[in-house]
């Protein structure tokens, strides 16, 4: 069984230390009151109901699974998760970040992200069913009409209702211009949605009484391909005037997948069989409006990716301070036990090194993120806010990519500390490594996320976000250049700046020639810049280390840390910038 403190610390530093949210917080719109003390409340609370109330459930609600009833069509989740669920809704956490009018407690995004992690952290599978709703409810906000808010958004804020995403098809996976979802207008003004939406997370369950589907679908006269797609509610059960439940719609669950991890969040082949639905937004404009849940959810997988990788390193930690098993290299350390415990191994020590770098580095891009989705929200200005949707437009498919990728490799460093201990179920951490396998796959792919990257953000729409980010890192290393306590980090990582932005222009030049070179070039780039991105928020947390009133221990793993991703991580942008520049021609065509 394995075990999760919330790195409460951690959250601190990268918040009021390192990123000094406080201040940029309630300076915004309607932010007056989001002080330090408040934020910080809020997080302990909600590191106490992971603790105790989420926590326990992971490893049960693994081993359970949920479990489908063809007969009724119906879903139920393992033991405990309905009764946390109440006791979340109960608590106000089912609308932290969503408006007062309907019910929520307008908290900022970058303190619901905080959050999110530490409950994912918790129960990542259970932590899907309200991650969901989050998405529908943005998308309601932004793209439904005012009668259409008040129908739904404020049952779903109170947790009454949970809400879902539909996008996927059998032929249709990340090509969504190949969706064959079919909505007949009705006289009455409602749509008959037919069709066949499959890997729905949440798509039914037994945590609330109903749920609300934001599914894509075709109109009659809809063009082809991805310009030709409609967004529609689909209740599962449908509503009375009065806004009651009435009869059940003709949505259901066909099937729940067996899937390799998140056992315990119910993945749905979700039946569309002339189903009442209403059309939220314009007509063929639908695309546009999931991906404001999309974007959203492409944040909070990175966040997901994050969560398990701190609760692995939490694990392998423990395991490494009390395995006791063979002697250091140099002679015993502990030489009144049988053994050494693991921690005098230099590569057990590289690999915990490697997860804590990754992980507390990951925690300040989620962050910075998540603070400019504010600032693009209630910016003072709308130069402040264009300038904020920029970078968050740049740095989400980093945020969303690298973190899933880096806890493919966190995870299988835990393990590894474990050894054949690791690949026992009963010790719990092979559930974070199979757990970690799906998530850099869902809303989209590194390789999507990738091409999205290059492609979109640097290329079509001209680097407006990269060109914000190098500014801000130059603008950070000019300040300190004449810091003696960082010359160490700041020489290196300005030369490194400088390159990030001569490689980008050098590609784009070779992907204007040869658009090939765009796949070529993509995942490698991703990972460049991630770890550009990494390099500038540890050189950042060293420079704040000076005015932090964390513990001199608390500083010196900083410092430690800071030093073995420089020397033994940074140094893996030498292989991804030879990759980039090998192009095209060394993928040869394979028949």
């Amino acid at each position: 069984m394995t075990v999760y403190k919330a790195p409460l610390d951690d959250l601190r530093f990268a918040l009021f230390d390192v990123l000094k949210v406080d201040p940029v917080l309630t300076s915004l719109e309607s932010g007056e009151a989001h002080s330090q003390d408040l934020l910080e409340a809020v997080l302990e609370e909600a590191g106490r109901f992971s603790e105790q109330v989420l926590a326990p459930t992971n490893a049960p609600g693994d081993q359970e699974g949920c479990h489908y009833d063809p007969a009724s069509h119906s879903v139920t989740t393992p033991k405990g998760f309905k009764e946390a669920f109440r006791q979340f809704a109960e608590g106000g956490w089912t609308g932290l970040t969503d408006p007062e009018i309907y019910g929520g407690q307008a908290l900022p995004k970058t303190l619901g992200t905080a959050t999110t992690e530490i409950f994912q952290a918790g129960n990542l599978s259970w932590s899907l069913y309200p991650l969901l709703s989050e998405g529908a409810c943005h998308a309601l906000e932004i793209h439904g009409s005012e009668e259409q808010k008040q129908r739904y958004l404020g049952r779903i804020v109170s947790g009454e209702w949970t809400g879902t995403m539909c996008l996927t098809e059998p032929q249709a996976g990340s090509d969504l211009g190949l969706l064959k979802t079919r909505a007949e207008p009705r006289p009455d003004g409602t749509y008959a949605i037919t069709g066949t939406k499959i890997f729905i997370s949440a798509g039914e369950h037994d945590l609330v009484d109903n749920i609300v589907h934001l599914v894509l679908a075709r109109l009659p006269d809809a063009p082809a391909g991805s310009r030709g797609i409609s967004m529609f509610i689909v209740s599962k059960y449908k509503l009375n005037t009065d806004g009651s439940l009435g009869e059940r719609n003709a949505a259901t669950a066909g099937a729940i997948e067996h899937k390799m991890g998140l056992r315990g969040s119910a993945t749905c082949v979700m039946n569309f069989d002339g189903a009442e639905g209403v059309l939220i937004g314009q007509p063929h404009k639908g695309l546009a409006a999931m991906f404001t849940m999309m974007n959203a959810a492409r944040l909070g997988v990175g966040v997901q990716g994050l969560a398990l990788s701190e609760r692995a390193y939490q694990n392998s930690l423990k395991y490494a301070r009390e395995r006791l098993q063979s002697r250091s290299l140099s002679g015993p350390k502990f030489a009144d036990k049988v053994a050494d415990n693991l921690l005098v191994q230099p590569d057990v020590r590289r690999m915990l090194l490697t997860q804590r770098a990754l992980v507390e580095g990951s925690r300040l891009l989620l962050l910075h993120t998540a603070l400019h989705t504010d600032i693009e929200a209630r910016g003072s200005t709308p130069e402040q806010r264009q300038q904020a949707s920029e970078l968050v437009a740049f740095l989400i498919p980093i945020a969303k990519a690298a973190v899933t990728e880096w806890a493919q490799e966190c995870t299988k460093e835990a393990l590894q500390i474990y050894g054949g201990h690791g690949y026992i179920a009963e010790n719990g951490v092979e559930q974070f490594v199979r757990d970690a396998r799906i998530i850099t796959l869902y809303e989209g792919t590194t390789g999507i996320q990738a091409l999205d990257l290059l492609g979109r953000k640097v290329l079509q729409l001209q680097g407006a976000g990269l060109r914000h980010f190098i500014k801000e890192v130059a603008q950070f290393c000019e300040t300190h250049a004449g810091d003696a306590g960082l010359a160490e980090w700041i020489a290196p990582l300005d030369a490194l700046n400088r390159e990030w932005g001569q490689l980008s222009k050098t590609l784009a030049a070779s992907c204007a020639s040869n658009p090939e070179e765009i796949g070529a070039a993509a995942v490698d780039y991703l990972y460049y810049s991630a770890y550009v991105v990494l390099a500038y928020f540890w050189a950042r947390s060293l420079a704040a280390l000076s005015t932090s009133s964390q513990t001199e221990g608390f500083k010196q793993a900083k410092r430690d840390t800071a030093l073995f991703y420089f020397r033994r991580i940074l140094p893996r942008t030498l292989t991804h910038k030879a990759a980039i520049q090998a192009g095209i021609d060394s993928l040869p065509s394979i028949d």
